[in-house]
């Protein structure tokens, strides 16, 4: 008899071991996910932040290549000859008689 009450005994210590030992790798386990959600928070942010660095980089070559691209009329026209500035004058008053 003493051997089945001992052996009851060891049966509910251990059930009451598995539920203390289930919670304690949970709560861990929970602690360990809740780090690694914080890590991944803090990456997507920095590449956010980077992302969005980098757009604005792209964006100030673009704004900056448009203002390379640019002619210098004045240049252009004193590189002209006689007969091409005609042209161009002729050119110029054919679109200001289209209007």
């Amino acid at each position: 008899m003493d051997n089945l009450t001992e052996g009851l005994r060891k049966v509910f210590l251990a059930g009451v071991g598995a539920v203390a030992l289930t919670a304690e790798k949970t709560g861990e386990l929970l602690d360990e996910m809740i780090e690694k959600g914080e890590q991944a928070v803090d990456q997507g942010k920095a590449l956010n932040k980077e992302l969005k660095h980098t757009i604005m980089e792209s964006k100030d070559k673009k704004e900056e290549k448009k203002e390379e691209k640019k002619p210098d009329l004045d240049n252009l026209v004193q590189k002209l000859s006689a007969d091409e500035l005609a042209k161009l004058k002729d050119t110029i008053a054919k679109a200001e008689n289209k209007e």
